[in-house]
């Protein structure tokens, strides 16, 4: 199970999911600790920013395809509830008044990559990987993905990241804008402590009302759109489509959505 690691580094608080062993999937402990830890950050005058990662050479591969195809011989308020956590974080990520960085390594996958979208800055090793790949197995993403791609990026490229649920390096993101900075693998971690320093060292009340119109001022509802991908997600989940694709992805082997 991922446990999330929390350390303070001086007015900075570092997040860390951590189960290197599955590249640190996420799950619904996971959720409220990350839910916890960000609201208790928002209201703590010693700490100015935020950073996100993941341990070893990962960032984070999303959630867990077992858990996800048990959850299926259950009922679809049970999923709904989980997805209810990881959307309680998010919200809590972009409500906080403090700059929230992700520090990504390795790969950011499924909802891993929602979260640091949901992030104000990313760092990213040169060479780390995207995939929102949950149209692989039958599913549509959670964790406001949809809504913050359609934010930051051109309809087209949104389209093509979500609906063919390919990789898309660190490089071709840094070029359009979602990525701040490319370091060096190895590194983003350091780096992102840095600007997060920098960051929390000044001022803190202008800083987060900044935050606050830009959120504003894409005039998006992004309770909505959770609340949407909620829904999406466990339709999707129950569909024929997501057994197949979950079991195929275990079983490694290629899907068969159409027979």
């Amino acid at each position: 199970m991922a446990e999330l690691l929390e350390e303070r580094r001086g007015r900075v608080l570092v997040l860390t999911i951590s189960d290197p062993a599955t590249r640190n999937t996420l799950g619904p402990a996971v959720y409220e600790k990350g839910a916890d830890a960000v609201r208790r950050a928002a209201g703590d005058p010693g700490i100015g920013a935020v950073v996100l990662t993941g341990a070893g050479d990962a960032f984070c591969s999303g959630g867990n395809l077992n858990r996800l195809a048990s959850l299926r011989n259950g009922p679809a308020e049970l999923a709904g509830g989980g997805i209810g956590l990881l959307h309680d974080w998010v919200r809590l990520i972009r409500v906080c008044p403090k700059p929230v960085i992700a520090a990504v390594e390795g790969v950011a996958a499924g909802a891993g990559f929602s979260l640091a979208l949901a992030c104000d800055f990313i760092l990213a090793a040169r060479g780390a990987r995207f995939v929102l790949a949950y149209v692989k197995v039958g599913l549509s993403p959670d964790g406001g993905a949809t809504a913050f791609l359609a934010q930051t990026l051109p309809r087209q490229l949104a389209a093509e990241i979500a609906m063919e649920g390919g990789v898309i390096d660190a490089e071709r993101l840094h070029q359009a804008g979602v990525v701040n900075a490319l370091c060096e693998p190895g590194t983003v971690l350091e780096a992102a402590v840095a600007r997060a320093q920098k960051l929390a060292d000044g001022p803190s009340g202008a800083v987060g009302s900044i935050k606050r119109l830009l959120d504003a001022a894409y005039g998006a509802a992004l309770d909505a759109q959770l609340d949407r991908e909620r829904e999406s997600f466990v339709t999707n989940l129950f569909a024929a489509d997501a057994g197949e694709g979950i079991a195929a992805f275990l079983e490694k082997r290629r899907a068969r959505f159409h027979p």
